[in-house]
């Protein structure tokens, strides 16, 4: 089969955002339709969302479409959660030799390899609309992630000896960045749909957190007001998406996100510099009204955790009924730069009314007890 100037053209530009080595944020799950086929949204994406997803997906289809998501991330590595919920259940005023091993014992816990949480969630106004071929939309969105994990290892001791009170004590720093954004994405699409290409341009003010929060026994431990205060900047960025359909029931994508690397100032001195992100999307339609999709990460990508990475496999499947009237998702994902995860389950389900949808999604990670969510209404005309 012959490749097409623009698919050249494509490649090549995508080629060019490739990056040297794999140091970006993670792929945050925007929407709960992606959620809820899990994670896969490049190659299917072709509401006001793609302006985040792939913006060439803004020209698959010739709508207007208005808005409004929110969804969240929590993942609780190795127990941590549970060993804190115990540190500050703890009863230092016990200075019985049993309670010290206990204390140490809990301290332990929170101290093993990998012991860590992390958090990312996005919210915003997505839009969409087209001239004919011609596509564009635009976004005012807020995408975060963030982590924690312990700094100063926990300690299990009596200051004042024996038959004194326990201390158990630690502390945990908190990383975080926000990127509220405001972007504009434009699209085309060639030869019927055969092939789209499009760009987003981003204006982003980013919000950067160093923080972090004493772990006590017996004491509530916090951790939402003890990421300390943002430092505020502002840069852009740049993404670029294109999708190649060879038939009506087949679809390849990729997306290259943040390919000028934008860089904000760091909380505490320094800079927080954002890497490419290079992710391929797939999906088929062995009937119209059904979908099978995968996406995957082509770079492993850099957390706020030190030494935890995430490079996303996604599967989906989304079956509708009743002419859209119902749309029903299962999926699934899995961190392929840790051996060790399992895959983690995600569902999801939407209900079409003439023209407003309003859709929910979710899983769950039955091993790290980590949760996601995502939920949405939008009007598509």
């Amino acid at each position: 089969m012959r490749c097409s100037p623009w698919l050249r053209m494509a490649i090549l530009l995508l080629a060019s955002a490739w990056p040297s080595y794999g140091s970006t944020a993670e792929f945050v799950i925007v929407g709960p339709r992606a959620m809820g086929m899990g994670g896969a949204g490049v190659a299917v994406t072709t509401n006001a969302l793609a302006t985040y997803w792939n913006p060439a997906g803004l020209a698959m289809t010739q709508t207007v479409d208005i808005r409004v998501q929110g969804g969240g991330l929590a993942i609780d590595r190795r127990g941590l959660g549970d060993a804190l919920h115990d540190l500050e259940n703890f009863t230092t005023s016990d200075t019985s030799p049993d309670n010290l091993a206990r204390g140490q014992s809990i301290a332990d816990r929170i101290n093993r390899p990998g012991a860590t949480v992390s958090v990312n969630g996005s919210a915003g106004l997505y839009v969409k609309g087209h001239l004919g071929e011609h596509a564009f939309g635009f976004n005012v969105s807020d995408v975060a992630t963030g982590g924690g994990f312990v700094s100063t290892p926990v300690q299990a001791s009596q200051p004042g000896g024996p038959a004194t009170p326990i201390t158990v004590a630690g502390q945990m720093a908190l990383r975080g960045l926000e990127a509220r954004q405001l972007a504009f994405s434009y699209a085309y699409a060639f030869s019927d749909k055969t092939f789209a290409i499009g760009i987003t341009a981003k204006v982003i003010q980013g919000a950067a957190y160093n923080g972090s929060t004493d772990l006590t026994g017996g004491s509530g431990v916090s951790t939402t007001d003890h990421f300390g205060k943002p430092n505020i900047s502002t840069t852009y960025g740049i993404d670029l998406g294109a999708i190649y359909r060879p038939s009506s029931w087949a679809r390849f994508a990729v997306v290259a996100k943040d390919i000028n690397k934008p860089t904000f100032d760091a909380a505490g001195g320094g800079e927080l510099k954002l890497e490419p992100q290079v992710r391929f999307g797939f999906a088929i339609n062995p009937y119209s009204s059904l979908t099978l999709s995968a996406d995957v990460d082509a770079i492993s990508n850099k957390t706020f955790v030190p030494g935890v990475k995430s490079q996303l496999l996604s599967l989906g499947l989304e079956q509708t009924i009743l002419s859209e009237f119902l749309s029903f998702r299962i999926g699934t994902f899995k961190n392929m730069q840790d051996a060790s995860t399992p895959f983690v389950p995600t569902a999801g389900l939407g209900i079409r009314w003439f023209n407003f949808r309003a859709d929910a999604g979710g899983g769950y990670d039955f091993r790290e007890k980590g949760a996601l969510v995502s939920a949405s209404i939008s009007f598509t005309f």
